[in-house]
């Protein structure tokens, strides 16, 4: 059984597609970009303003779903520059402190609304 976790506080979905679905005790997000949930607009043109966006997002789907960041097992990190992932993993790492999970990171030819950057999360009970 499965069930469609909509979050208020994150951007709403460019298409037809749920912020995430919980299956179980695990929860798959949809991938978020640096849209900021009252305009609408890109968070910023730097990948830090644009990274501590998706990560907000992100943490709004979680939070939405009763989970954290501590719950997150798997993220998939996708970047239209792969010279931004230093300055992207610096802010990415003060989510996950200690124990961190499994990542991919991937460049891309092109984000929806131009973004630099989109976050996917798997996340356990």
């Amino acid at each position: 059984m499965s069930k469609v976790i909509s979050a208020s506080k994150a951007p709403a979905a460019l298409g037809p597609y749920s912020h995430a679905i919980l299956a179980g005790n695990t929860l798959y997000s949809s991938g978020q970009v640096p849209l900021v949930p009252e305009t609408g607009k890109l968070a910023g043109e730097s990948i830090e303003e644009q990274a501590v966006q998706v990560l907000a997002n992100l943490e709004a789907v979680l939070s939405a779903a009763g989970m954290s960041f501590a719950n997150v097992v798997k993220t998939t990190v996708f970047l239209t520059d792969l010279g931004d992932f230093a300055a992207m993993n610096a802010i990415y790492a003060t989510k996950f402190p200690e124990n961190p999970p499994a990542r991919s990171c991937v460049q891309v030819a092109k984000l929806p609304a131009g973004a630099k950057m989109e976050m996917e999360v798997v996340a356990v009970r």
